[in-house]
């Protein structure tokens, strides 16, 4: 069976400590690592030092991945109380949001702006290129409805692209999601075909 043990966490960099969108992306950390799950995240501020917080709180392992920017006065950037337990630094922008993909084996989208955008669309892309042997999205919060009704309604949405998310609105179904989607995947192949594969 396909084995998936990091998990990446994308979304929100404004979000803080006392909103509820910080407490969602802790509250779902905090089971993935209890549930042996290796945290990935950006290793800035909001959703991402949310997810290390919760991950840390049990004791869970946590891998930050930044690049240290010149003239991007808008990127959130590396927040030093993000307490990773291992950081890799990437050149620019996309280098980390393609190291992101890479080391995460699936991915749970919260909320976020433009930079959770970009990371959607790569990693939709990329699981519709690897189908049968593709890494897993997961779309947390009801709002996802919509923004996937949208695309379907209003672009040219082939019908395995729809199979390769799942959309969740309780940290326990994320835990069902993964190992779900883990086993469609082994059902399919055992092939491996390259570094943004299962």
């Amino acid at each position: 069976m396909a084995k998936i043990q990091n998990v990446t966490f994308l979304g929100y960099s404004d979000a803080k400590e006392n909103e509820t969108l910080f407490k969602q992306a802790f509250d779902v950390a905090k089971l993935c690592a209890q549930h042996g799950y290796t945290v990935i995240n950006g290793a800035g501020p909001g959703v991402m030092k949310a997810a290390t917080m919760g991950a840390k709180s049990v004791g869970g392992k946590t891998i930050g991945i930044t690049f240290y920017p010149v003239g991007l006065q808008l990127f959130e950037g590396r927040d030093e109380t993000n307490e990773v337990d291992e950081l890799i630094v990437e050149d620019n922008y996309l280098a980390r949001t393609l190291k992101l993909l890479e080391i995460g084996q699936t991915f749970i989208f919260f909320n976020g702006g433009t930079g959770t955008i970009s990371e959607f669309a790569m990693a939709w892309g990329l699981a519709r290129l690897y189908y049968g042997h593709h890494k897993p999205l997961i779309l947390y919060g009801d709002f996802w409805q919509e923004i996937i009704f949208a695309f379907t309604k209003n672009m040219y949405i082939r019908a395995e692209e729809r199979l390769v998310f799942k959309i969740v609105n309780k940290a326990e179904d994320v835990i069902f999601a993964i190992e779900e989607t883990a086993k469609k995947i082994a059902s399919h192949t055992e092939e491996k075909s390259g570094p943004f594969s299962v």
